[in-house]
């Protein structure tokens, strides 16, 4: 469990020193607009999401999780780095999307493995704890671009490529150090197999009709979550300068490292659910907030805001995700969750550009804000967590 979380904080830390200063790369080095920057965005995170369904999937038939968690790091950890050589948009988009692959391929094995060794009754505070070291790294992350930017860019007036390039080649190093850590130091647990004629199938037939509600409730959400390079956008056109924008970030992530570990006990105690919905209507009031933001003193606030929102949610989620489902359909099931997301994350990016570049910002993040309260009222409506698995008052 501590392995699990060491790796993600360190391949997330290699991740976030790249992630607030991709937009800036993008809009000011490469001249990209809005629009492009939701399809790079989108697309990457739909192919994450599409491919860790089939990699949860063949976990569970192979009763074998790491090998597919070990070569998700490993892809990642040699994309990343080519980011140094990209001269168009369409380079970046290449490399994202190969990122995103090796994020796909790890992703649902590894929360199943986090499922794997703990009991039910600590499952949420597992996943939180796992959330708050995932976040921990995106808190180093941002705080070493933040030296790296004012060593190489910002004491440039219209930074280029070759200085961006030198901030993506020195990401590269803790995502190494993640692959040997994985490799080594990851221990997983013997995986629950069913009987031949009970194996779940690569479909929503094996899953009550209350996961699938869940399931369609997460994809509406998931409809208004676009991408949040268009947060760091935002930022930066209400006067956020670039050498700010990795502290910025590493601020949000920081409030992620506190809430996750807060909202994941929470979630053991309370219920799933209402930390989930509590999290959603937090998430839809933090856009309505960034839709009329126009000083950094409200944004940097909202950053903040805006992290509890992921303490409340995430873990919750997926500990949600185990509760509705028998053991031996957690690594499909994990799948699925991230399919609900993939079906709409493109859209959704996409719908967020579109709508910026044609009403701009405000219109754009209140569409946002009413379809992720909507999902709230409906997951309260029409979810209800099995009893015998939570074993929690819901």
């Amino acid at each position: 469990m501590v392995a699990i979380g060491l790796v993600s904080l360190l391949n997330d830390a290699s991740s976030e020193i790249i992630y607030p200063l991709l937009p800036v790369f993008l809009a000011g080095s490469l001249g990209a607009s809005a629009r492009v920057i939701g399809t790079i965005e989108g697309l990457a995170e739909s192919i994450s999401s599409l491919l860790k369904l089939f990699a949860g999937y063949l976990s569970d038939r192979l009763a074998k999780r790491k090998l597919l968690v070990v070569a998700g790091y490993s892809l990642a950890s040699i994309a990343r780095p080519l980011l140094a050589f990209a001269h168009s948009w369409g380079q970046v988009l290449a490399i994202r999307l190969t990122d995103r692959v090796g994020k796909g391929i790890r992703t649902a094995p590894r929360d199943a493995m986090i499922a794997d060794t703990v009991s039910v009754e600590q499952r949420g505070l597992a996943f939180g704890f796992h959330r708050a070291m995932d976040h921990g790294g995106a808190v180093i992350g941002p705080l070493i671009g933040y030296v790296l930017v004012l060593i190489f860019v910002a004491k440039v007036s219209s930074p280029t490529t070759s200085e961006f390039s030198k901030i993506f080649l020195a990401a590269s190093v803790p995502a190494f150090i993640a692959v040997m850590v994985a490799i080594f130091f990851m221990r997983e647990s013997p995986v629950h197999t069913a009987p031949q004629s009970q194996v779940t199938k690569l479909s929503l037939r094996g899953f009550d009709s209350n996961f699938k509600r869940f399931l369609l409730v997460l994809a509406l959400f998931t409809l208004s979550n676009s991408s949040d390079s268009f947060l760091i956008l935002r930022a930066m056109d209400s006067g956020v300068s670039v050498a700010m924008v990795p502290l910025l970030w590493a601020a949000h992530h920081g409030s992620k490292v506190l809430s996750s570990l807060l909202g994941g006990d929470l979630s053991d105690r309370l219920g799933r659910k209402r930390l989930i919905v509590s999290g959603w209507v937090l998430y839809a009031a933090v856009y309505a907030g960034f839709a009329f933001a126009t000083n950094t003193a409200s944004l940097w606030t909202l950053f903040l805001i805006y992290g509890i929102y992921f303490g409340l949610a995430e873990g919750a989620e997926k500990a949600l995700v185990a509760d509705l489902v028998r053991p031996e359909q957690r690594g499909t099931a994990y799948g699925l969750y991230n399919l609900a997301f993939g079906v709409t994350v493109f859209p959704a990016s996409f719908l967020m550009g579109m709508i910026w570049d044609w009403k701009g910002p405000t219109v754009a993040f209140l569409v946002s804000a009413v379809m992720g309260a909507t999902a709230a009222v409906l997951l309260l409506v029409f979810v209800r967590p099995h009893p015998e698995r939570e074993r929690i008052v819901v």
